[in-house]
């Protein structure tokens, strides 16, 4: 490690933010011991301003991960993925650096920053501060950028680090090493000390100038270009003025031009403006009304509860690229989230939630502006058919191939898995998938092959049933917890004759007290899982998955599958899976369309096809995520 290249509490974590601990301190203790408080406030205005500064960067993160509002103005199409958020996790580094050169400033020249000396606003200072922005600030950074660039060590072993986001994105704009960071504070703190020291200096001018810098910053790293192209040519002189994220965006992609801080009178003086950066930018406005790429596979999804919906990339970016857990620190959100799930069951309709690629296809996912709790409304029923309507006739109109249906919006007792669509339009070009055969292959494939007796719960259900004749054909003893003798025969018939005596129907718990593998499809209290002898392993297609009560027994995970390694863009986890893992439904949409599958997927799972899609699952370099899996 060279120089001023790594961070000092960068093996930190998260307990760097413990030394904002002082500053906090600072301001207790003078209220409550001193009776001058000029140190107090100037701590505490420090700490608004790095607060106010971190939510910014989080309220641009939110608006760039708003899809459905930016897709259309994304400059770089390609998504952030779990690598370049890792990258720039740590981007608040240069904000937590503000605050303690901010503190030795206060406590170094104590008698100039007295608040009596500081007024809440100064015209006069607005004046100095821009001065003093254009003629050293703009120039300085242009130059020390410059330079960053034109030498490769310092290139190499600094700036490099920068540019190693591949897409930028708002997070992007603070994450640098240690003395880019401190340079940058150099760059915005002359206007501020200045126009403090030339005695025009005020409160005002300290909350705006900091906030409008960092502001401007995540502006030209936002990929999405917000700027219309008829305000430059209505105003020509603003090209010299402002730049704008494409402008940046250019710097980004192609390196060698757009130096500028925010000022591209500066590239034009040292001759490194990129000659595309306006046509660029008034195509990309131009062509924002016009319909981009189009999907090759959609995966249909709805929310769970309110608290999984902050489990969103434009929430919290870096809580969504992790499985979802609850997080204390969401608990005051949930009434505004609330509120918000009110707002979206009334006037949403189905949005662009987040998207990746792979093998050159474009596989997005879209969200039902519903919650779990509402599938079970006998009154919103109706209504959520025909958001899920809407969804796939808006994919058969624009051309997807293939949409998959994710959990409740394949519920049978809702549209029989699909049924209901496929026959209400016949002529659907987009086939419609349950994804059901492949999630049935993975908790097949989880059983080892001497298992001879399995205790099935949620037996007569679409996986029930396909498991249960699956089982039987290979010489499999299923025990069928079920009261229906009815639904019972109706499977049973459905077996070949040699093989219909392995499907034994049972009503009890006990029945099952000797056999030591579950498959469970419907859920178990711990009354229940106590019928289940001592080493058994509980496999699970139930949502939401049973409690681990037994400690002398395992339980598995829903069914899920890793997608291929060549994926590219992905940078959010599906829920509580683990990163690049999804559910096997969704997993079996993305096999459906790689295959160039005809048929729709939709009602009963075909029990000929089980072993037929697990087969192309692998070949398309899908795995299951069991260790148990043969």
């Amino acid at each position: 490690m060279v120089t001023l290249s790594t961070w000092p509490w960068g093996n930190f974590g998260n307990l760097k933010y413990l030394l904002y601990a002082p500053l906090a301190a600072q301001v207790v203790y003078s209220w409550a011991y001193e009776q001058d408080y000029s140190r107090a406030l100037w701590c505490l205005h420090i700490l608004i301003i790095c607060g106010l500064k971190g939510l910014l960067h989080v309220l641009w993160s939110a608006y760039n991960n708003m899809l459905w509002v930016t897709r259309t103005l994304r400059i770089n199409p390609n998504g952030v993925d779990f690598k370049q958020i890792d990258h720039e996790w740590h981007w608040d580094n240069y904000i937590l650096l503000q605050a303690i050169i901010a503190s030795i400033i206060c406590y170094i020249s104590l008698p100039l920053m007295t608040m009596s000396s500081i007024p809440l606003w100064n015209t006069k200072g607005l004046v100095a501060l821009i001065v003093l922005h254009v003629t050293i600030s703009e120039p300085l950074y242009y130059f020390l950028h410059r330079s960053f660039h034109r030498y490769t060590y310092l290139f190499t072993h600094y700036h490099s680090f920068h540019h190693s986001s591949p897409v930028p994105h708002p997070m992007t704009a603070g994450n640098a090493t240690l003395l880019e960071s401190l340079i940058l504070c150099i760059v915005a703190g002359v206007p501020l000390v200045g126009s403090c020291l030339l005695g025009v200096g005020s409160l005002g001018l300290i909350y705006g100038y900091a906030i409008m810098f960092d502001f401007l910053r995540c502006l030209g790293h936002c990929n999405v270009e917000m700027f219309s192209h008829k305000l430059f040519e209505t105003l020509p002189i603003l090209r010299y003025l402002i730049y704008t994220p494409t402008y940046h965006s250019l710097h980004h992609h192609e390196m060698g031009t757009n130096f500028c801080l925010f000022m591209p009178l500066f590239d034009v003086l040292g001759n490194t403006l990129n000659s595309n950066s306006w046509g660029l930018q008034k195509k990309i406005r131009l062509s924002a009304g016009e319909r981009k790429r189009v999907p090759e596979f959609v995966f249909l999804a709805h929310g769970v509860d309110v608290m999984s919906a902050m489990h969103a990339p434009f929430v919290f970016r870096s809580f969504a690229s992790m499985p979802y857990t609850t997080r204390l620190f969401l608990l005051p959100l949930w009434p505004f989230t609330f509120m918000v799930m009110l707002g979206m069951w009334v006037w949403s309709k189905t949005f662009l939630f987040s998207f990746y690629t792979l093998r050159n296809n474009l596989f997005q996912t879209w969200g039902v502006p519903r919650f779990g709790f509402q599938y079970f409304l006998p009154f919103a029923t109706q209504g959520i058919n025909n958001q899920i309507e809407n969804a796939i006739l808006r994919a058969d109109k624009i051309g997807v191939k293939v949409i998959s249906l994710a959990a409740l919006n394949k519920n049978e007792a809702l549209n029989g898995g699909g049924t209901l669509f496929v026959n209400k339009h016949p002529d659907l070009r987009v086939r419609v998938v349950h994804g059901n055969t492949l999630t049935a292959a993975v908790i097949l494939n989880e059983i080892p092959k001497d298992v001879k007796e399995v205790f099935l719960t949620g037996a007569t259900s679409k996986l029930g049933r396909a498991i249960a004749l699956y089982l039987c054909r290979r010489g499999v003893r299923v025990l069928m917890l079920t009261l229906s003798m009815e639904r019972f025969q109706k499977i049973q018939k459905e077996a070949p004759v040699k093989f219909q005596n392995y499907l034994v129907q049972v009503t009890k718990y006990n029945a099952a007290q000797n056999c030591k593998t579950w498959i469970v499809g419907k859920w178990l209290t711990p009354r229940e899982q106590s019928w289940a002898p001592k080493g058994t392993h509980f496999h699970q297609f139930v949502v939401p998955p049973i409690l681990n009560f037994r400690r002398n027994c395992t339980y598995g995970d829903l069914a899920a599958m890793r997608l291929p390694e060549d994926v590219q863009g992905l940078g959010t986890c599906e829920y509580t899976m683990d990163r690049g893992v999804v559910h096997a439904c969704h997993a079996g949409g993305v096999v459906h369309m790689l295959e160039g599958w005809e048929h729709h997927e939709v009602g009963a799972i075909d029990v000929d096809r089980i072993d037929l899609v697990w087969e192309a699952a692998m070949r398309h370099g899908l795995r299951s995520v069991s260790s148990l899996t043969r």
